[in-house]
């Protein structure tokens, strides 16, 4: 059988702080495959954990447990200038997220691949001007028929954004206290409670309409 693009193994990052008596202050879980080619929409507010799954993904955050698989690929078991050959992460201003480790590179495998095959854009910045939008939606879809896996996580805060989402993303995941869920679709994602909740009265009535 086919390794899927992207398996995210019950994969758990937990953050504490304290010293004497130390508390779990965030905690992420997911568990995940995605077997083909497609654009996924990320939502979720601030501090949900989106950019944490991201840099779990990228092998730019160790889990606490479980393991991440970029074609076949454990990506944290790979060198690190080698990483973003598996997957790479474009922070809000499409800068690449570098990575840090402390396992030397001669301990660590080769990514076994020329070009990114996990792109996953961190609130890309989108200009309503000039036609910058349509460009950027063109740079995804060429990317998709490419056969790469594009993740787009936007913060909704005004109409056009959710009309991105829509046109866009193939299916959708929602990130919201610590967890990492599935959505099949913009209408399953405009009937979810937390997003509604999320988004409030008017960008929920928006995306209704949408859906």
């Amino acid at each position: 059988m086919e390794e899927p693009i992207l398996r995210i193994d019950k994969v758990r990052k937990v953050y504490r702080s304290g010293w004497l008596k130390r508390r779990e202050t965030f905690s992420l879980s997911a568990d995940l495959d995605f077997q083909r080619s497609r654009i996924v929409g990320v939502v979720g507010p601030n501090g949900a954990g989106k950019t944490t799954l991201f840099e779990l993904i990228t092998g730019n955050n160790t889990p606490t447990a479980g393991r991440v698989f970029v074609a076949g690929r454990d990506i944290h078991q790979v060198k690190v200038d080698e990483r973003d050959r598996l997957a790479i992460h474009y922070h809000q201003s499409y800068q690449v997220r570098r990575f840090v480790t402390l396992t030397p590179s001669f301990m660590m495998q080769a990514a076994r691949s020329d070009a990114p095959i996990v792109h996953l854009f961190d609130e890309p910045q989108f200009n309503t001007q000039d036609g910058y939008i349509g460009f950027m939606l063109a740079f995804f879809r060429r990317l998709r028929a490419e056969g790469k896996l594009i993740f787009v996580s936007l913060h909704p805060t005004a109409s056009y954004h959710l009309e991105i989402m829509r046109e866009i993303a193939e299916e959708f995941i929602v990130v919201s206290k610590g967890r990492v869920e599935r959505r099949a679709d913009f209408a399953e994602l405009a009937a979810d409670p937390f997003v509604q909740s999320y988004l409030g009265p008017a960008l929920t009535e928006r995306a209704k309409a949408l859906a």
